[in-house]
């Protein structure tokens, strides 16, 4: 908890001692740190649970963060909230650490999963098929941020599936440019993704079988709180535990995010006014 908070929380404490009324708005914490991953998926709906929150009249902080520093700070207190956790598989390993100081609040995206994929013009179709060619990807699998679950999981499908190549790190970003460098050349090209992301609605691509199952099968989006989120902020908590997004939204999003010029906020904010019916419904 802040110096800020913990000094409106005395404040409460004080008047109510001096018989003094205060109505569960004024006592409830307004001012909300929400942390997120880099992630297109994770940037678009941690924008838009901010605008909604902030349409309630809460003042919302978002901070990006790695995987585990996300986890971390949510399980720490030094944020409320999160709404970018990819279970069972993904962040499994953070998820089982930490399960006992946070709040899971469920899926806010179903119909996940995550992978290694390559455009369709490249003639392979399961991971296994790099190992025929690898000098054909320049012995290399375009990966994201270290330490992130995917990257774990493409670490582990090297060794499983034995293959003579190197995982690259980057970031979200740097792995989109690669794909889009490649892809302008009709260049083969591995990359390690996610669904969802708007890339599969910009490019034609497809998701290499994975016979031994090491990147796990469906996975689930979901909203981690602070155990304390409840007693503090009980509307805002209810507010995220309502929380919910569609594939085909939160991809549509990422798509106008990618457009010059664009503004994930204001992208968000743009929603949240024509989406109200599914937006109070959080709160419901």
């Amino acid at each position: 908890m802040s110096i800020l908070s913990k000094f409106l929380k005395g404040t409460a404490v004080a008047a109510t001692a001096l018989g003094l009324t205060l109505s569960a708005a004024q006592a409830e914490k307004k001012d909300l740190t929400i942390a997120y991953v880099e992630w297109s998926d994770a940037v678009v709906a941690t924008n838009v649970i901010k605008a909604a929150l902030e349409d309630k009249g809460y003042k919302v902080k978002i901070v990006p963060l790695s995987g585990a520093a996300m986890w971390q700070a949510v399980a720490t207190d030094e944020a409320d909230a999160m709404v970018a956790a990819w279970l069972p598989g993904t962040h499994a390993a953070y998820y089982d650490k930490l399960k006992a100081k946070v709040d899971n609040l469920g899926p806010n995206v179903t119909g996940a999963k995550i992978g290694w994929a390559v455009p369709t013009y490249v003639d392979i179709t399961t991971i296994e098929d790099i190992k025929k060619d690898p000098a054909k990807f320049g012995g290399k699998v375009i990966g994201i941020d270290p330490g992130a679950g995917l990257m774990k999981a493409s670490e582990k499908a090297i060794k499983e599936y034995g293959l003579p190549v190197k995982l690259v790190e980057g970031s979200d970003a740097t792995m989109v440019a690669a794909l889009k460098d490649a892809y302008a050349k009709k260049e083969p090209i591995v990359i390690t993704t996610w669904t969802p992301h708007w890339m599969f609605a910009t490019w034609d691509l497809k998701y290499l079988d994975d016979p031994k199952g090491v990147f796990g099968g469906e996975e689930t989006v979901n909203t981690i709180v602070s155990t304390k989120l409840k007693e503090e902020s009980p509307e805002a908590y209810k507010i995220l535990d309502g929380f919910n997004l569609s594939l085909a939204d939160e991809q549509a999003l990422m798509v106008e995010n990618e457009k010059p010029g664009a503004d994930p906020a204001a992208t968000a904010k743009a929603w949240v006014a024509a989406n109200k019916a599914k937006v109070d419904a959080w709160s419901k």
